[in-house]
């Protein structure tokens, strides 16, 4: 192989995302050549419309995958959140990379904190599951539905649309946008159950040998394991990307903290837990703890969730 494609989204975080994987490929084999190849997805085309509307699956990786089911890209990269648990055939997810900050973030030119924001305020995400976290800390605040990139949400809130949105700590950290904004307030782990994923490049790729041997040694063995729990807990509970679905899961030495939560999207109902494992049982976590949710009804409460989702 004497060139290696990446099939990429063209926002400035995901240009950064496929940038900083196309420097560590070319550091890894220093005689290949990497072209990145910049392409609109329907997540991207479509911003008037919350994505629980125009379906929740793919919306951010289906035009990349078509590129390589085509031969015209080897590779996708993705912010591992996005992507979802199953692939076409021909495809896979071939590399996960080192995890940045996890957690969730309270962006606002206001207010510090999030306990300061006043009552009623004008919170923006379009994320189900952040507006389910929300609502349960805060009943009295306004969700408003927030799409674009990065720079779009930021332009927005500093042109007084919202008292605050919300984003991932990871896209900041990424972007460098922290000198942007007057205030950053980052929700502990336990406070907002982050996405599956979240923080976690992953690298989907043609089924072939040479191409996934090239890309192989991305592949970082502490965010596989984290995010093998999440992702086989999702899976297990057949919910999408932009389903009201948080799960996160933390290694720590020879031990795995796993916080999860599924719930309606008002923050009305909601069915949460915690478990600490043992880092040998990773391979059947996720599924193990989506089965003791789905014991306590979770299909049905994320069936109604979907109904609630389509009238916001």
């Amino acid at each position: 192989m004497k060139t290696l494609k990446i099939a990429t989204r063209k926002s400035l975080l995901a240009m950064w995302q496929s940038e900083h994987i196309k420097s560590k490929i070319q550091k890894h084999h220093s005689g290949l050549d990497v072209e990145l190849i910049g392409m609109k997805t329907k997540g991207d085309v479509i911003l008037d419309t919350p994505l629980a509307k125009i379906g929740g699956k793919g919306l951010f990786t289906k035009e990349l995958e078509e590129s390589m089911l085509r031969r015209e890209s080897d590779i996708a990269v993705h912010s591992l959140k996005d992507v979802p648990v199953e692939f076409p055939d021909g495809l896979v997810l071939a590399a996960i990379c080192s995890r940045e900050d996890v957690r969730d973030a309270m962006i606002s030119e206001k207010y510090a904190t999030f306990d300061e924001l006043p009552n009623g305020a004008k919170v923006g995400t379009t994320s189900l599951r952040r507006r389910m976290q929300l609502l349960m800390l805060r009943p009295d605040l306004k969700i408003i539905s927030l799409r674009g990139n990065v720079q779009t949400r930021l332009r927005k809130l500093k042109e007084g649309e919202f008292d605050a949105i919300i984003l991932a700590m990871a896209g900041i950290n990424r972007l460098e946008i922290k000198d942007e904004v007057k205030f950053i307030y980052p929700f502990k782990r336990e406070q907002m159950i982050p996405a599956m994923g979240q923080g976690a490049l992953g690298i989907e790729a043609i089924d072939d040998d040479e191409i996934l041997n090239v890309i192989n040694f991305l592949n970082d063995d502490s965010a596989v394991i984290e995010t093998t729990i999440e992702r086989e807990f999702v899976a297990t509970l057949n919910g999408g990307c932009q389903a009201p679905i948080g799960v996160s899961a933390k290694l720590i030495d020879d031990e795995i903290s796993i916080q999860a939560i599924v719930g309606m999207p008002d923050g009305s109902e909601v069915l949460r837990d915690s478990v600490v494992i043992k880092k040998a049982e990773f391979g059947v976590a996720g599924r193990n703890l989506a089965h003791q949710f789905i014991a306590r009804g979770a299909k049905e409460l994320l069936e109604r969730a979907e109904k609630m989702a389509a009238d916001l």
